[in-house]
């Protein structure tokens, strides 16, 4: 009489979860209101947006011809790999009818050692990325950063002992990024991922070093004296210096090279007064 079947097609389970090299079903009922058998077939779609046909023609195809059994109420893998992640379109058809549900497999792998790119040294002010990465994970792992063996927080602006520090941390990308590098982000860093499936794994740890990039400023020192004009540098000039010729030092420090520097500086610029009048005589 031309009436089409009218299709109920079920999955029990639509998302389902199972270690590596175990066995998965993955079920899939229908109903039919007529008496022929409908025609059923299996799609599978990757993580990367790729398809393929598992059991077509009322047979697997040849990849999966050793691997899975189809039968009346769904579809069996005797051993699942992680490159069967994805999604499963269950689809039924006949006598004009037709019904489609999904079912979604996360095959469970443990974290692997990420693998993590730290630049060893960045200049002051530039914008730096570390990186870390984890292939192996599924499902696909989160991550977190350490600097000399501390975890960073997600928000260093929280925590006291952070909250000079200026980075960007994505727990999904992995990606830590110093927008503007300071000497406070001088440490050595590592990174780690986790994925809830076996112990979190940790990359190798690389110290990232800090450096001005206007070295070329400090003046060299003077084996003679110039009859030319000497001029004083500015007192942040000689705060730049200061750090140069001997690191970092307390404020008080500081301030005291600075009074003897300047002391050298108006000496000089006697002696060179002396040498002049004396070669105008």
């Amino acid at each position: 009489a031309g009436l089409h079947a009218g299709f109920t097609v079920t999955v029990p389970n639509p998302s389902i979860k199972v270690k590596e090299n175990e066995r998965a079903d993955l079920k899939c009922t229908y109903t039919a209101d007529f008496g022929a058998t409908p025609r059923v077939e299996w799609m599978f779609n990757d993580l990367k947006g790729s398809q393929s046909f598992i059991y077509f023609d009322n047979k697997p195809t040849a990849q999966y011809a050793s691997r899975i059994t189809v039968y009346s109420g769904g579809l069996r893998f005797n051993k699942v790999t992680r490159a069967d992640t994805g999604n499963y379109d269950c689809e039924v058809s006949g006598n004009g009818g037709y019904g489609e549900k999904t079912v979604k497999l996360t095959v469970l792998v443990p974290p692997s050692k990420p693998v993590s790119r730290v630049p060893s040294s960045v200049t002051t002010g530039s914008n730096a990325l570390l990186t870390c990465f984890d292939n192996d994970g599924s499902p696909p792992p989160t991550y977190k950063w350490y600097k000399d063996n501390s975890p960073l927080p997600d928000d260093p602006s929280k925590f006291p002992f952070f909250k000079n520090l200026t980075y960007k941390m994505n727990a999904y990308s992995g990606v830590l990024e110093f927008p503007s590098v300071s000497k406070l982000d001088i440490g050595s860093y590592f990174c780690e991922s986790s994925n809830g499936e076996g112990a979190p794994q940790r990359g190798d740890a690389v110290r990232m070093n800090v450096h001005d990039v206007d070295s070329s400023q400090v003046p060299a020192e003077r084996d003679t004296l110039s009859t030319e004009t000497y001029v004083v540098p500015s007192e942040s000039t000689l705060n730049h210096i200061m750090e140069k010729m001997y690191g970092v030092f307390t404020l008080q420090e500081v301030k005291q090279k600075l009074e003897i520097q300047k002391l050298e500086l108006e000496i000089t610029k006697l002696k060179l007064e002396l040498q002049k009048q004396r070669h105008e005589a």
